[in-house]
């Protein structure tokens, strides 16, 4: 009902506009759908706003020859990470939420809600621009996973939040400009931040501003690894052979010092980083999926009857569409199995062939489960969990980026740690970069996001417009 409600008033006041478009929404596994189906389906929004962003990252890297990215959404309340690879995006079925990370990781799940839906692989972490600092019993720094959230905000915002948080941080570090958030619209109190951050935490660790303020912004970014090691590491990828693709209005504040404690030589930040998962909406096709139950080994099936499956879900499926307002002719139809080993407790997602070979689809899920666990058992039996069909409608896809010219170039001080100090840096915008790669420390700010260029980082634009961040000896 809460849906329906917000839905439909949504679609009034569109009308009222004199609005007439189709209004379609986001689902979780990267598709959209009519706001008809939406209301009946709640469960299938629960990641739909993350899973916008890793399809703007999947289709902005599709003509690459890179073997992939790793995807970093970091706004105010919590940073999401997923992975693209060979221009396609990981789903799975088996989703947790609620466990202070939402994650499809099998190394560590058990400790949330299950979500047997439908997911675009994204792992969720509470750690953003609004995440609290605090100092425990213990004496040890804590960044979230408690947000101060957009109002009263951060103790910069000046409306009335008292606790320190990771946004006061970067303030006091110099990396956000407190005058041009936002092209201006928003200001910041600096000196606000900087003593909130000194007398709640600063004090009970005994130690100066600056120390204290780069110590918030490392353990932010420690706990920000997480999430990327639950869609690389934990599902067998290092995270070395990708480029981090990184977005949301603090995500390239963090991107250099995670790839650093990652070993990640490439970082890529998309032009509007702070509205790019709104720019993945335009690149999402209307897409349906229908899963069913089916428990048998590979080797007690025939083709025959593997086919017959597929083809009663796909019936289904195409009256759902039909219900869409598509016929046969407007989509396209994909066929998948979920497989483990006899036994196991959890399923691998694999595609499969109009013609299936039960040998080379057998195969196919021993080198997945190799490459997602780092063994696999080729004598063992691969048994089938449930069979799923994914009918898609392509839309036409938004292209080309808009070029600005380059402003005026600004300094102003930052730190970047003992080893560095605080140091004099240049300020430029996206468009400063067109002359030709910048080395760090240098800070590029835009009017939707920051980014953070620091020592041993080179800085350049790509034909396509993209901020190309790499480490010194890549």
């Amino acid at each position: 009902p809460t849906l329906r409600d917000y839905l439909y008033g949504l679609r009034r006041h569109l009308e009222v506009l004199c609005i007439a478009a189709p209004l379609q929404i986001m689902k979780s596994d990267g598709g959209i759908m009519s706001i008809e189906m939406a209301t009946e389906r709640p469960a299938y929004l629960v990641e739909s706003g993350p899973a916008a962003g890793v399809i703007g990252a999947a289709h902005a890297t599709a003509d690459t020859d890179a073997a992939g990215c790793i995807t970093l959404d970091m706004g105010g309340t919590t940073a999401k990470a997923s992975i693209v690879e060979g221009g396609a995006v990981a789903k799975t079925g088996d989703y947790e939420v609620g466990a202070g990370i939402n994650l499809s990781s099998k190394l560590v799940m058990g400790g949330g809600y299950a979500l047997k839906l439908p997911v675009i692989d994204i792992s969720e972490i509470g750690a953003g621009g609004g995440s609290i600092v605090a100092v425990d019993a213990g004496g040890l720094m804590r960044v979230g996973p408690e947000s101060a959230g957009a109002d009263p905000g951060p103790a910069a915002y000046d409306k009335g939040g008292t606790s320190p948080t990771f946004t006061d941080a970067a303030v006091a570090l110099g990396y956000l400009n407190p005058v041009y958030l936002v092209g201006g619209a928003l200001k910041l109190d600096a000196e606000k931040a900087r003593n909130t951050l000194a007398a709640r935490v600063a004090a009970p660790l005994d130690t100066n501003l600056l120390d204290c303020a780069y110590g918030v912004y490392l353990v932010a970014c420690g706990t920000m690894v997480r999430a990327v090691k639950a869609v690389s590491t934990y599902r067998g990828r290092d995270p070395r052979d990708f480029a981090l693709f990184t977005f949301g209005g603090s995500g390239p504040v963090v991107a250099a010092a995670i790839a650093d404690l990652l070993e990640m030589s490439r970082i890529v930040v998309p032009p509007n980083p702070g509205v790019f998962s709104a720019y993945g909406l335009l690149q999402s096709d209307i897409e349906h999926e229908v899963m069913q139950a089916f428990l048998a080994r590979l080797s007690e099936i025939s083709e025959v009857e593997f086919s017959l499956r597929f083809r009663a879900i796909e019936s289904d499926l195409s009256a759902t569409m039909r219900e869409e307002g598509y016929e046969a002719a407007d989509f396209t139809i994909a066929r998948f199995a979920d497989l483990r080993y006899s036994g196991q407790a959890h399923a691998l997602t694999i595609a499969v062939a109009d013609s299936v070979d039960f040998i080379a689809l057998a195969k196919e899920f021993g080198d997945e489960h190799e490459r997602t666990y780092g063994h696999k058992a080729e004598t063992e039996e691969v048994e089938s969990v449930a069979l799923r069909v994914v009918a898609s409608v392509p839309i036409n896809k938004l292209s080309g980026i808009v070029a600005s010219e380059a402003g005026e170039e600004r300094r102003r001080s930052a730190f970047f740690g003992t080893d560095y100090g605080l140091v004099e840096v240049a300020v430029v915008d996206r468009a400063g970069l067109g002359n030709g790669p910048r080395a760090g420390p240098l800070i590029i700010e835009e009017y939707d996001a920051t980014c953070v260029v620091p020592p041993k980082w080179t800085a350049a634009l790509d034909g396509e417009g993209n901020i190309i961040l790499t480490r010194e000896g890549a």
